[in-house]
């Protein structure tokens, strides 16, 4: 066997070596064995932190701003011109909303938005102000329901249906700010119609699809497309083609709310559009399954977005018709989630997942839903 004859001070010369060789910055680094690309990421940048979160500041401001202006113009005689360019300005901060919630991209959605205000404003076309309206009560309704976050508890739920209606009743300040002629009722189906289909189209992802509802869940969202159907078209039936004692009753029992309560609650919000709210929030906190329960929501804000519709101010009659639905949805949901609780019962070891054991996290109110 060859002898190695060993060198005086190599060793220790190869650890000076080492010792003095410069370190390699975490970036320049290079990926460990089987590792993607798309692995080594560089460290967040807190500048982009800082300019993120002056940019939803900035967009909470203007929408803060924007609605406060629509509030004063509206007790103030100034030029219609004006109001109308204060509300093309809200559906453009609207759309703004919308687009980053939802994960999408933001300059297609403020283009349009700015394109169609701009027109409607500078042509006063009849139609284009419409259309301008219509858009902004559906961009409000969606992003009253997108901007809800998960609630661990009914006093939370509360919290997160209150958020939807201010941000609702906003874009009803944009909407009325166009002052555009319309049939009131006809502007609120279009409204809701429109709101509902694009909020199901963006909760097909939040939710995981149909495939993740279940029996149960299937079960729920049929009965509660039944009930919006029936409900909408009994109203609009009772209105246009019912009989003349039926109209002179149901006329007789809200004039008599009027007059003992100040206001009519709206149906629509008090049977299904806030306990949808509330029930799919509170689901929200452990299912993602709850972004279903709460599309329909939309039937609430979108009867918010449009409530100033034909009103010229906004009047104690519509403070508390408002109110009243508000709270008695709220108690409605109180009564849904409790009797779903107990029908449910407990879960088993063996039927707890993941999402029934824990909080299930979301991204915060002002940031994109992943």
């Amino acid at each position: 066997m060859p002898r190695v004859e060993r060198v005086p001070g190599r060793r220790k010369a190869v650890l000076q070596r080492l010792d003095r060789a410069p370190e390699l910055p975490a970036r320049a680094r290079p990926p460990r064995i089987g590792a993607h690309p798309g692995d080594v990421q560089p460290p967040p940048s807190r500048h982009g932190a800082r300019v993120a979160t002056a940019s939803r500041t900035l967009w909470l401001l203007g929408l803060v701003a924007a609605s406060g202006a629509l509030v004063a113009v509206r007790y103030v005689d100034v030029d219609i011109v004006v109001e109308q360019s204060v509300a093309a300005a809200l559906g453009v901060l609207m759309a703004l909303g919308l687009s980053v919630r939802s994960g999408g991209r933001p300059f297609p959605a403020v283009a349009l938005a700015v394109l169609v205000g701009a027109a409607a404003v500078a042509t006063q076309s009849p139609t284009l102000l419409a259309g301008a309206a219509v858009g902004t009560g559906v961009l409000a309704a969606c992003l009253a329901v997108l901007g809800t976050t998960p609630a661990s508890s009914y006093g939370r739920a509360v919290v997160e249906v209150l958020v939807a209606e201010a941000v609702a009743s906003a874009g009803a300040l944009g909407v009325a700010g166009f002052r555009v002629g319309i049939d009131a009722d006809r502007f609120e189906y279009t409204v809701l119609a429109l709101a509902m289909a694009t909020t199901v189209a963006l909760v097909y992802r939040l939710g995981g699809g149909l495939h993740g509802l279940g029996r149960s869940g299937v079960v729920l969202v049929v009965a509660a497309m039944v009930l919006l159907v029936v409900g909408v078209a009994y109203t609009a039936a009772l209105t246009h083609w019912g009989s003349p004692g039926l109209r002179h009753d149901v006329d007789s029992g809200k004039l008599w709310l009027h007059d003992h309560l100040g206001a009519v609650p709206h149906p629509i919000e008090v049977l299904l559009g806030v306990p949808a709210l509330v029930w799919g929030v509170t689901m929200r906190d452990r299912r993602r399954q709850g972004w279903w329960v709460c599309a329909f929501g939309t039937t609430a804000t979108a009867s918010a977005a449009t409530r100033l519709v034909g009103e010229d101010t906004w009047t104690v009659h519509t403070a508390l018709g408002a109110a009243y639905s508000i709270v008695l949805g709220l108690v409605l949901g109180y009564v849904v989630i409790r009797v779903v609780r107990l029908l449910r019962g407990k879960p088993g070891r063996r039927a707890a997942t993941v999402e029934d054991t824990g909080h299930r996290p979301e991204p915060p109110r002002l940031q994109p839903l992943h």
